[in-house]
């Protein structure tokens, strides 16, 4: 199901969708997380980094949620774009940087160093895992 809402008085825009996560599934979010940030005006940089960010993300619900059920959205939020997903998992991965030959864990971290702003929020039920990018890199230079 998608939620289109827009807040005009604050320059915020929002898509949330209802899904099942999947591995096949995945290329069909990155894909349509691209067509709505594309839409925003948002920088192919900034587009790239936030379809690499969902594939972590949804595949992390794939790989260690029980549950595929969770909620994608994208909220833009004045010069950035918030990307969530939130999960029926309580667990709250943790960040910290692998091994230099770590076969595992290391998607996470990559994003977080990717992004303006990362994090994860637990929930009643479960969590929320997000990131956040600029919508034109070349300006956010602060």
């Amino acid at each position: 199901m998608t939620v289109p809402v827009r807040f005009a008085e604050k320059q915020h825009y929002v898509y949330a969708w209802d899904l099942l996560a999947t591995a096949r599934g995945i290329e069909t979010w990155r894909w349509t997380l691209a067509l709505v940030l594309r839409s925003w005006g948002v920088t192919e940089a900034a587009v790239e980094v936030a379809r690499m960010g969902i594939s972590e993300l949804l595949a992390n619900v794939v790989r260690h949620v029980d549950d595929p059920r969770c909620r994608l959205s994208a909220v833009l939020d004045g010069a950035r774009v918030r990307v969530l997903v939130e999960d029926r998992s309580p667990c709250v991965p943790k960040f910290v940087e692998p091994a230099w030959d770590a076969e595992a864990g290391r998607g996470l971290w990559m994003l977080s160093a990717m992004c303006q702003d990362f994090g994860c929020e637990p929930e009643t039920g479960g969590k929320t895992m997000w990131f956040s990018v600029p919508v034109n890199p070349a300006e956010d230079v602060a």
